[in-house]
């Protein structure tokens, strides 16, 4: 593969033990994760869970991201494993799989992720040659090594099994959603990303990635917190969200125009 080819970037500086911050976009405008990229975010992802993202826009922001030389991430909505295919073929670098509570749940994930003798993911790929620098033959060979699944710890139950998740060949490694997290583990009381039950979680995962050498990463809220978690150990930290970051900065700035 090229050394400037950017799918390639994402799988390399993680396994060689970097810490990557990445941009989270949900608006619908692929212009807005290739902007992030470009002040310097190591990664953008784009959220088709939770955002408004549709599929058309995100294969435009993989593309942009790429363009800027950056890798790009997409979250796929819960079960939609097809998809992620389809985004790999399109050059996503990694997917982040939602809800992902089991063994099961993981071995299904991984099987559309992966290619023969790994998983089952059909042979089709478009822009992930030129993204991964490569021809058809060698992007077949490096492919499985190229493209992360990356498998959400949301519950208690996937918390429960996280061992028997990381220990499913062909995933990567796990992504906390700390929000959903702290509603499982206060039985629903709360919605606190930073609950002292969720950093225990976070101790625990990331404990258990290390010792397994997978790679643990984590939704956080700001760049305090992102701090905070990849001293725990996780290496892949999202930064705020597109919409709040926008709002952020026009707060700031109505503020300083009137004082």
């Amino acid at each position: 593969m090229t050394a400037g080819a950017p799918l390639a970037h994402l799988a390399r500086r993680l396994r060689a033990g970097e810490t990557l911050f990445m941009s989270w976009c949900g608006m619908n405008d692929a212009a807005i994760a290739e902007a992030t990229v470009r002040e310097d975010f190591d990664a953008a992802l784009i959220d088709m869970q939770h955002g408004a993202v549709d599929f058309t826009t995100t294969v435009q922001a993989i593309g942009l991201v790429g363009l800027a030389g950056k890798p790009a991430i997409a979250r796929i909505p819960v079960g939609e494993f097809a998809t992620a295919s389809r985004l790999l073929d399109a050059g996503a670098a990694a997917i982040v799989a939602p809800m992902i509570n089991s063994e099961a749940d993981a071995r299904k994930f991984a099987s559309f992720v992966k290619f023969p003798p790994v998983g089952e993911r059909s042979w089709g790929p478009h822009r992930a040659f030129g993204l991964a620098g490569l021809d058809g033959e060698a992007y077949f060979r490096a492919a499985n090594d190229l493209h992360l699944a990356i498998a959400m710890i949301e519950t208690r139950e996937a918390l429960d099994a996280l061992d028997s998740i990381l220990d499913v060949p062909g995933i990567d490694g796990v992504f906390v959603g700390p929000s959903d997290l702290s509603i499982a583990l206060t039985k629903g009381a709360v919605v606190d990303a930073g609950h002292p039950e969720v950093d225990k979680a976070l101790d625990h995962i990331g404990a258990r990635c290390k010792a397994k050498g997978k790679i643990a990463g984590a939704f956080c809220m700001t760049g305090k917190r992102a701090k905070e978690v990849a001293a725990k150990g996780f290496r892949l930290c999202s930064i705020s969200t597109d919409g709040m970051m926008m709002r952020l900065g026009a707060r700031q700035e109505l503020k300083a125009a009137r004082g």
